[in-house]
C-alpha cells in the first residue's frame, strides 16, 4: 500500500534522506530550504485542521525511520502528541519550532489564558527565527550540503523579508481605530503583536478548535464587537464558518464574515497553495475587511 503524503515525490531517489514534517505551513518552509537535497514527506495534507489531525498506524510508522522530524512542538498537533513522544524515545532526531522563537501565551480569561499559543506563522519575522535555526540542523544532523542548504536558506529568508515588508505597508492603511480582529478561534495573537492590532475576541474560547463557544461566550463577544466597532468577523478556511454568520447575525449589526487560510494550506488552484500566497491573501482579505 502506498502513502500519498504531500511532498512525496513517485521519482524520490532512494539515497535521500528523509525529513518528516507534521504541519503543511512547516512542510513548505521546509521543501524551500531542503529542495532536491532531501525527501519533505508532509504528514498532514493541504486544508486538514491540525488540533484534530490523527495518523494511521502506517503514517506513524514514518517517524521512527525518518532522519529528522520537523514539529510545531506548542500544543498545536494534538493528535499527534503520543507519536511524537514514540519518535523521540527511539531516538529520531527532533526539530521543534516552538523551541526556537519567542513564544507568546493566549491572552484573556478564557480556557487557554497563559498557555503557549503555537500560532507563530502569522508573524514572518518568527518564521526568519524558524529557518536560522533550522539551517545548521539540516547540515549537521541529517548531513544536507552546507553550500546548497546556504544558498536555499538565503534565498527564501529574502522572500520573508520582502513579505514582512510587505504586510507592513499594507496594514498601515488601516486607521488605528479600526485595527480590531474577530476570528472563529484565537489565532492570529503573534500577528496583532507584530502589526499592533487589537484581538477583541474569538468565537471558540481557547486556543484550539475542538473546543465549543457557550450562549454567555456568544453574548460577551457580541458585545464586545459592538463596543469595539467591528465590521467584519474573519472564518479560517480548515473550520465551517457557521458560527461566524451565527454570530454576525446576533450582533445585529452591518458585519461581513470573510475567509482566510490560518491553520492549513490549500490544495493547487486553492487560493493559499505555499506560506508566502497564504499570507499575501490574509493580508489583503484583513485589510479591505476592516477598511470597508
Amino acid at each position: 500500500m502506498t502513502i500519498a503524503l504531500t511532498g512525496c515525490s513517485s521519482e524520490a531517489r532512494e539515497d535521500r534522506p528523509r525529513i518528516v514534517v507534521t504541519t503543511n505551513i512547516l512542510g513548505d518552509v521546509v521543501r524551500n530550504l531542503v529542495q532536491d537535497e532531501a525527501e519533505v514527506a508532509v504528514l498532514m495534507k493541504p486544508n486538514a485542521d491540525p488540533h484534530s489531525f490523527e495518523l494511521s498506524a502506517q503514517e506513524a510508522e514514518m517517524l521512527h525511520d525518518a532522519q529528522l522530524v520537523v514539529s510545531n512542538g506548542l500544543g498545536l498537533e494534538e493528535g499527534l502528541q503520543h507519536n511524537l513522544e514514540e519518535s523521540i524515545a527511539v531516538g529520531v532526531p527532533q526539530f521543534i519550532a516552538g523551541d526556537v522563537i519567542d513564544v507568546l501565551a493566549y491572552a484573556g480569561d478564557g480556557p487557554g489564558a497563559g498557555k503557549a499559543d503555537p500560532h507563530f506563522w502569522t508573524d514572518p519575522a518568527r518564521v526568519i527565527d524558524v529557518v536560522d535555526a533550522l539551517g545548521p540542523v539540516l547540515i549537521d544532523t541529517v548531513g544536507l550540503p552546507e553550500a546548497e542548504v546556504a544558498a536555499n536558506i538565503a534565498s527564501y529568508r529574502d522572500e520573508l523579508v520582502d513579505l514582512d515588508a510587505a504586510m507592513t505597508d499594507e496594514f498601515a492603511t488601516i486607521p488605528a481605530e479600526r485595527r480590531a480582529l474577530v476570528t472563529n478561534h484565537h489565532v492570529f495573537g503573534y500577528l496583532a503583536e507584530r502589526f499592533d492590532f487589537r484581538v477583541v475576541g474569538a468565537i471558540i474560547p481557547g486556543g484550539t478548535t475542538l473546543a465549543a463557544p457557550s450562549a454567555a461566550d456568544l453574548r460577551d463577544l457580541t458585545s464586545a464587537i459592538a463596543a469595539a466597532g467591528v465590521r467584519t468577523i474573519f472564518a479560517e478556511s480548515s473550520q465551517p464558518d457557521r458560527l461566524a454568520h451565527v454570530l454576525a447575525s446576533e450582533a445585529g449589526l452591518d458585519i461581513e464574515v470573510r475567509e482566510l487560510f490560518t491553520e492549513s494550506l490549500t490544495e493547487p488552484g486553492g487560493g493559499a497553495e505555499t506560506y508566502l500566497t497564504m499570507m499575501r491573501v490574509n493580508t489583503d482579505r484583513i485589510t479591505h475587511g476592516l477598511t470597508r
